[in-house]
This record gives C-alpha cells, sequence and structure tokens, in this order.
C-alpha cells in the first residue's frame, strides 16, 4: 500500500519524459502548419525559414514546452509554480521599455528590462499587479529554443529582447487539476468524469457476469471432466474465445440492429434518456448496452472457466482431499469446504488486472457502437499528442491498477485458509 505513491511517481515521470521526447509532438505539428500555411508545397526548410523566433516561442509557451522536463513535470505534479496566464511581447530595438495588455483586462502595464536582464512592472493608474511577475528572454535564449524546434535553418530575423508577463501559481495534481486539453481546451478532470460512467457501467456488469457464470460453470466442468457437458461447454467458450469482440460486434451491429432492429445501432443511451422513468431508462440502457456488453465478456469466459476448473481439478487431486473424503467426508462437502477456497486462490490475483482492463475499456467496441468511453477517450488523445489527457488518462488507469493489486492481494488473503485474523 505505501509502495502506491512511489510506483505513480514512477509511472508518470516515465510516461512524461517520453510524451516530451517522442518526435512529432504538438509543437512541431503546430510550427508545420504555421510555416505550411501560405503555401504546403514549400520544402521544410523554406517552411522553417518563414516563421520568425518570436512565433516559435509563443508556440512554445502555447503548449507548456518552454521548460525543461524535469521542471515541467513538477509543475503538473503541482509541486512547483506554473505560468498560469502569460503574455509575451518583443522590446523594439534599442528600446528597454515597452507597454504590454494585462492578461484578462483592459488594462496596460509597462516592463522594464534592466541591466542584469530581469524585469520590472511599472504599473499605469491604479492598475492591481499582485501577483504578477515579468521575466525577460535574451536573443541568445531565443535562438537556443529556435535550433531545439528548428536544427539545421537560419532565422530569418534576428530576435531582439522579449518580455513574459506572467501570473504563477500552483495548479497541479496534488490540487485536483489535471490541465486542459491542448485540442479541446477542456479541463481533463472533466472530460475523465464524463466517460468514466459509461466505463465502470460495463465494466462493472462485465465482471459481475464473467465471475457469475465463469466460477460456477468452471466446477461443474471440473466435477463433470470428460462429460458430453464439459466437452460441450468448452467449445462454446473457446469459440467465444477465437472470436474478436470487435469482429462479434460488427457483426452484432448488421444483423442484430441494422437488419433486426432488435437492438440499437450505437450510442451509450437515448437521446431522451433523462425523461424516461427508472422502468424506461433500463429498458433504453439494455436495448443500447447489450451488445457492446457481449462483446466485452466474450473473451473472457474461456480463461476465467478453464482456470477455475483446471486449478479445482487439481486441488480435487491432492492428498488432503483424499484424505477427507476417506475419512467419510461426502463428496459434496469436500469439494465446496475444502478445494473450492484453495482453487480461488489464483483467480483472486487476477481481480487487479480484469479491474483495470474492463474498466479501461476497449477502443475498438467503443468505436464499432459510438460509445464515448474511456478507451476512446485514450486513443484519440495518442492520435491527437495530447499531452495533458494522456497523462490524465495514464494516472486514472494506474491508480486503478495499483488499487486493484491490493484488492487482489486482499482477496487472497480472505480465501486462503492459511491466513487468519485471530
Amino acid at each position: 500500500m505505501l509502495l502506491i505513491p512511489i510506483t505513480l511517481f514512477g509511472i508518470t515521470l516515465l510516461v512524461f519524459s517520453i510524451v516530451r521526447l517522442t518526435p512529432g509532438g504538438p509543437v512541431e505539428r503546430a510550427l508545420s502548419q504555421q510555416g505550411g500555411g501560405e503555401n504546403v508545397k514549400r520544402s521544410g526548410a523554406d517552411a522553417g525559414a518563414s516563421l520568425t523566433p518570436a512565433q516559435v516561442l509563443e508556440t512554445e509557451e502555447d503548449y507548456n514546452r518552454d521548460k525543461g522536463i524535469m521542471r515541467s513535470y513538477f509543475e503538473w505534479l503541482g509541486v512547483l509554480p506554473r505560468d498560469l496566464v502569460k503574455e509575451g511581447k518583443e522590446f523594439k530595438p534599442g528600446e528597454t521599455t515597452l507597454t504590454i495588455a494585462l492578461p484578462g483586462t483592459v488594462h496596460e502595464v509597462t516592463i522594464t528590462r534592466n541591466e542584469d536582464n530581469t524585469g520590472t512592472i511599472s504599473p499605469s493608474g491604479d492598475v492591481d499587479t499582485a501577483g504578477w511577475e515579468a521575466r525577460i528572454l535574451t536573443p541568445e535564449y531565443q535562438a537556443k529554443r529556435w535550433k531545439k524546434w528548428m536544427p539545421g535553418q537560419e532565422m530569418s530575423v534576428k530576435p531582439e529582447y522579449r518580455a513574459v508577463l506572467y501570473k504563477p501559481g500552483f495548479r497541479g495534481l496534488f490540487q485536483g487539476s489535471l490541465g486542459e486539453s491542448n485540442k479541446y481546451q477542456d479541463p481533463v478532470g472533466q472530460m475523465i468524469r464524463q466517460r468514466m460512467p459509461v466505463s465502470l457501467f460495463f465494466g462493472g456488469l462485465a465482471m459481475v457476469l464473467i465471475y457469475s457464470i465463469c466460477l460456477p460453470l468452471g466446477v461443474v466442468k471440473a466435477i463433470k471432466h470428460r462429460s458430453w457437458l464439459d466437452n460441450f461447454t468448452s467449445i462454446t467458450v473457446f469459440t467465444g474465445y477465437a472470436v474478436p469482440g470487435y469482429a462479434l460486434g460488427a457483426l452484432l451491429v448488421v444483423y442484430l440492429s441494422a437488419q433486426l432492429r432488435w437492438f440499437a445501432l450505437g450510442g451509450f443511451v437515448g437521446d431522451n434518456f433523462a425523461e424516461l422513468s427508472l422502468l424506461g431508462k433500463i429498458k433504453d440502457l439494455a436495448y443500447h448496452g447489450t451488445l457492446p456488453l457481449i462483446c466485452y465478456v466474450i473473451g473472457s469466459f474461456a480463461m476465467m472457466t478453464m482456470m477455475m476448473k483446471n486449478n479445482l481439478m487439481d486441488n480435487l487431486a491432492a492428498d488432503y482431499v483424499r484424505t477427507a473424503i476417506a475419512k467419510g467426508t461426502g463428496f459434496r462437502t469436500a469439494v465446496f469446504r475444502h478445494a473450492f477456497r484453495n482453487s480461488m486462490i489464483p483467480i483472486a490475483t487476477t481481480f487487479g488486472a480484469n479491474l483495470t482492463i474492463l474498466v479501461a475499456g476497449s477502443i475498438l467496441i467503443e468505436k464499432i457502437f459510438d460509445i464515448n468511453g474511456f478507451g476512446l477517450l485514450s486513443f484519440s488523445a495518442l492520435l491527437e499528442f495530447d499531452e495533458p489527457v494522456i497523462m490524465g488518462v495514464l494516472f486514472v488507469s494506474s491508480s486503478l491498477m495499483l488499487i486493484g493489486n491490493v484488492v487482489s492481494d486482499l482477496c487472497v488473503a480472505l480465501v486462503d485458509p492459511r491466513v487468519s485474523y485471530k
């Protein structure tokens, strides 16, 4: 339990670094679009040369890529202050003062560049500048940032000193904020909360169905080993395991939804779901959710069923069960009182992994049934290189995985007869 924060720190830091170091990120895309906006056919060198250092810096600041990896990571955590609001402007050649608009207001302030390249804010009138700070970016620093994003290219315009007016503050994970999406400009936490009920609905029902069906079926198969029932159920569950969920979903949509109209073509609920009665909402959920739920669970039946069967058969052949039967214990009692509990130990260890997989959802299934769930959110974030969403989804999924592992350990302790709480 105490290792959860340390593990989360390592996971998030590793992925954050990978996202920052991976080429083709949002800054590169934005710069490419800006450089090729006028003529998409010109070469990359010509496109890069058409950009000014100010444009490169502004793009870098827009995506919070103007600081180092470790500094940015601790800002994401909320350990170090970040620039909550900022506005940049270049000094005119030879001048040491400029007037810049105070972000979020109609007022202006004057920034003076000192000899040590620090900035001093001078408010005009009764403007409140409490909490605002200014930093000065030297031409050398701008040239360094230019070379990072435009390697091997020459600047078309010599950069001037640049002032950045900003308001620092703590806004990160420790403050309950996961940032805002680069693409949609929506809070990441809100985007996740909107999609989490969908994943919890399908994941929760899927786990209930899998454990409530597979465990009894595995017990029956172990007791009726090599009978016609055992053979028939094995063929059935392995057939379901062999069929990909997304392929089955496509067939079900075509035949049961499009042709027979027994179920909805897609979506999680109907447009008038909020206006329905309780019974109407249940029917609407069943109308929209039955087919996706079948696709979610179809591949999990075989693994869980055969795991339960094999574990129980191994324990039924163990000496302690044969000894109990030899002493007069009934077969049913020997199965459910002695063998069954030991057989549940490997099953309990898989609970955490199943929780993470089922709640995270399936990208292809959500795409086929037009369900705006957790899996589709993570997939679109990766395609768009939306760093705040990637980190938010990673934090939630990693937390679920680690919590699931703790729950698995607790389940093992509950079912293992060797563990006593007395």
